[in-house]
């Protein structure tokens, strides 16, 4: 009997604890999770503890992390820095419908760091965020459609689940005239004509839809990158005439900072493009992974609360998010953490381009080097129509080897991988490309003996990309 190549010969991970606890987590969670997004079946990752840049499942295996709760953890898991200080404020009480200066001084550290925000408001998730700025912007304007962009992600209310993550684009419909599609099922047929879908990076569908609905679209909702497609950016200019556009036909700008915010820089990505919107959200790296959120606007937007609009929560503004985010956002403005993010990811990115690059492969990497994909594919994608064009089997492929040999980015090619400031330290860097390396050699043995597919025919285009 022949021994299999190296690059073929998978590792075994340790799963025996893990498929006990999802049988009998299917017993009382749906789908053995409580998220639909890491319901993997049996696959599914029951995780037990993590420090710095890595996790540990609750059978031992150790992985690099790459997903850091899909964003949040900027610092590390478990940075010392932001526990003791939760820990300290938390003693005092959590939880008390009532306002702390914890709140208070949140939202000034929000509004120091965005020079533009007026007003500011903590929520728990970024859900809400997007929620109450929706909200917010069809009471300031009278007018009750909202524009959103094919492909972004904005929540899981029912406002934001259309067109957000169709597989067959024929299911949009007409490039011209995008279809909006409801993402599941229990979504009222009245809420989702009120969301209007868009082309991302396409400024002339852009102007003609506002010329045929202008005065019926209170906002456009708009995450700076698409980050539910690895991070696709904008082209030059983009966001630019898109501010420009919404000036002109007096129709207000979202930026859905969830993802982007605190972590681009500083100022996140308004900063980082040089854009003032006139609303913002912003969730994930305010917190390192405390569930600390907000939603911010200029100050005349902003003046509809507390009179004209609903907006409340119990837990929104609970001591231990609003003193997360003081020692978070303090760290992120004091220190040189998201320069020491930035440069590690790109040693990452430059890594996998010499790794790439000597396979001959065709790939393309998005985004920010704090948050980045890797698409295989000849065209330079600029939308989410053109995400689905790309090698989908062989990514998916590589990230699940990439599981069995010690580092998780996400099973899913539309999800970037999440560098944070502890991934600079030791031989992670390192690490991340060995394994990446490794799993890509698996991934091309794999497919050399049709055990993983091709791109279908017509699907990667014939224009080089670097």
């Amino acid at each position: 009997m022949t021994a299999e190549p190296a690059s073929r010969t998978t590792p075994s991970l340790k799963r025996e604890q893990q498929l006990a606890l999802y049988r009998r987590a299917l017993k009382t969670l749906p789908g053995g999770t409580d998220s639909n997004f890491r319901a993997w079946g049996e696959a599914t990752i029951y995780v037990d503890r993590g420090k710095g840049g890595h996790v540990w499942d609750v059978d031992g295996n150790e992985y690099v992390d790459l997903r850091m709760g899909y964003g949040p953890v900027i610092l590390g898991h478990g940075d010392d820095r932001v526990d003791d200080y939760v820990n300290e404020r938390m003693r005092r009480g959590v939880s008390f419908s009532l306002t702390s200066e914890d709140e208070v001084r949140a939202m000034e550290l929000v509004k120091e760091l965005n020079p533009w925000i007026g007003k500011a408001r903590m929520t728990v998730s970024g859900t809400e965020a997007t929620m109450h700025a929706m909200r917010v912007a069809r009471a300031y304007t009278g007018r009750d459609k909202i524009v959103k962009f094919e492909g972004q992600y904005h929540g899981v209310h029912d406002y934001a689940l259309i067109s957000v993550a169709p597989d067959n684009m024929a299911d949009l419909g007409d490039e011209d005239n995008p279809v909006g599609l409801a993402w599941g099922r229990g979504i009222p047929s009245e809420v989702a004509k009120t969301i209007v879908p868009a082309r991302y990076n396409n400024i002339d569908a852009l102007r003609r839809l506002f010329e045929r609905l202008g005065s019926e679209i209170a906002a456009i909702i708009v995450e700076p990158v698409l980050g539910n497609a690895q991070g696709i950016m904008p082209k030059p200019g983009f966001h630019q005439a898109m501010r420009a556009l919404t000036e002109e036909f007096g129709i207000l700008l979202i930026f859905d900072e969830v993802k982007t915010g605190f972590r681009f820089a500083r100022g996140g990505a308004a900063e980082f493009f040089g854009i003032t919107p006139d609303i913002a959200t912003y969730a994930k790296a305010m917190g390192n992974g405390y569930p600390a959120a907000a939603f911010a606007g200029r100050e005349e937007v902003m003046s509809v609360l507390p009179d004209k609009v609903s907006h409340g929560g119990t837990y929104a503004g609970n001591r231990v998010a609003a003193a997360a985010a003081v020692k978070t956002l303090e760290i992120l403005r004091d220190t040189d953490a998201l320069e020491t993010i930035a440069a590690t990811g790109e040693r990452v990115q430059a890594g996998i381009r010499g790794i790439l690059d000597a396979k001959g492969l065709a790939y393309h990497i998005t985004g920010h080097p704090s948050m980045f994909g890797v698409m295989f594919t000849e065209d330079v994608a600029s939308e989410y129509r053109d995400w689905a064009n790309t090698d989908h089997e062989l990514y998916d492929a590589i990230a699940v080897g990439m599981h069995a040999r010690g580092a998780m980015p996400e099973p899913d090619s539309r999800e970037p991988w999440f560098m944070c400031e502890a991934h600079a330290q030791g031989d992670t860097v390192d690490r991340v490309l060995s394994i990446f390396s490794d799993s890509l050699d698996a991934a091309l043995e794999a497919r050399a003996h049709g055990e993983i597919g091709r791109p279908a025919e017509g699907a990667m285009s014939s224009q080089a990309a670097g």
